[in-house]
């Protein structure tokens, strides 16, 4: 299956073709800004839903393994689902099926019950899944039609969003706002900017047997191809570097260093803040040194980062935001970039987007459980040694993101 762009500027409704992916270029955006309120309109809560459901730290891995859970069985169909209805609809379909999850969630921390709360972090990993798989795509398709790097950039606005709102989550928890309250906020936010994003997409559609230059075949068989398999290791170490400063940095930096929650959300945002920064600087040192020296470089940064975080207690929070800093700007380009090389062929992008966003997300759900474990024995700061295991053996697998010979 792959996917493409309707032809003329008559089936966009007269908007001649530069017109059309200018709007889908800010359609885009738009979703990946989007995406990243509503991420971090949770994760910034992560410190106050484990102290009012009384979690420990196991506990609240696991509690946050329903979330990935969610997420990594929506991904191997949200590629076809894309390619059926189209990237817009599916944006849409996650967005409401997350913005249902955060109700549900908060919900669940207001009366409290945490099998209410697994619940509602299900849905929101089920229309994660969905939205992160359509939105990646479109921005491929777009990337390709501007015939520039530009994916790291919509990851930037992602990250952006994660900005405003671990800012927005920083100041909540200070002013004791329930997260019932700021939840609910959040999925209106949701629901109404992926409305907006999808307005402006490409009209996409399944791809037709016998078409010019379309190659119908089995979706299932990108799951064998080697490249796609090795692109999607590259995305697993990246998503786990990313996630788990996500899930568990406030955390850490508030147990490890022995200060406020809303210090930690603080950190947080300072992670995010320099993952924006990457992003939007990693498009030109991209396109001038080429994806395999830069995630080498930012893998090794993210390392640096998270060892800093971690044995820099001796030195106060200044270490532990600069760390924060390091990681932030390390972690910032692999998933991008994973995300571009998955789709260098358009012919087959939807499906091989969809293999190795799987995999990926496979970081989601064993991360979790896996911090969680740790830190009940070692404490969460040092069970982010789990990072630096996986990002060192990554580096070996780094040249497989390398463009295919006909995209060069």
């Amino acid at each position: 299956m792959s996917v493409h762009v309707q032809g003329s500027a008559a089936s966009a409704g007269g908007i001649g073709p530069g017109s059309r992916v200018r709007r889908a270029h800010i359609g885009v955006m738009t979703a990946f800004i989007a995406a990243g309120l509503a991420f971090a309109g949770l994760a910034s809560r992560i410190p106050d839903v484990r102290e009012v459901l009384g979690l420990t730290p196991s506990g609240l891995g696991l509690l946050l393994l329903a979330m990935s859970s969610g997420a990594v069985i929506s991904l191997p169909s949200s590629g076809w689902l894309a390619g059926r209805i189209g990237a817009a609809r599916a944006v849409f379909t996650g967005a409401g099926l997350l913005a249902v999850g955060l109700v549900v969630a908060g919900i669940g921390t207001a009366l409290p019950a945490v099998w209410l709360t697994a619940g509602g972090l299900f849905l929101v990993g089920l229309g994660t899944g969905t939205w992160d798989v359509a939105m990646n795509l479109q921005g491929a398709e777009v990337e390709r039609e501007l015939g520039r790097t530009v994916m790291p950039h919509y990851h930037a606005w992602f990250s952006l969003g994660t900005v405003v709102a671990a800012g927005i989550g920083a100041f909540a928890d200070w002013a004791r706002v329930p997260v019932v309250v700021h939840l609910g906020l959040t999925a209106l936010v949701t629901v109404g900017a992926a409305a907006a994003a999808g307005r402006r997409f490409l009209p996409t559609q399944a791809s037709e047997p016998g078409r010019a230059g379309e190659t119908r075949r089995n979706p299932l068989a990108a799951w064998l191809e080697p490249r796609t398999l090795l692109v999607g290791v590259v995305v697993l170490a990246a998503a786990f570097t990313e996630g788990t400063a996500n899930d568990w940095l406030s955390v850490a930096i508030t147990d490890g260093y022995r200060t406020e929650s809303w210090v930690g959300v603080l950190g947080f945002a300072a992670f995010v803040s320099a993952m924006t920064v990457g992003r939007v600087l990693g498009t030109g040192w991209l396109d001038r040194h080429g994806r395999v020296p830069v995630l080498w470089a930012a893998f090794a940064l993210a390392t640096a980062g998270a060892l800093l975080v971690i044995f820099g207690t001796a030195l106060g929070l200044v270490a532990a935001f600069v760390g924060a800093v390091l990681w932030g700007l390390g972690a910032s380009l692999g998933f991008p970039v994973g995300m571009s090389a998955a789709a260098d062929d358009p012919r087959h992008a939807a499906a091989r987007v969809s293999v190795v966003a799987s995999i990926g997300y496979l970081a989601f759900l064993a991360g979790p459980p896996l911090l969680g474990f740790l830190g009940d024995h070692v404490g969460v700061l040092y069970a982010l040694m789990a990072v630096v295991a996986l990002t060192i053996p990554a580096l070996a697998v780094v040249p497989a993101t390398r463009p295919l010979p006909a995209d060069r």
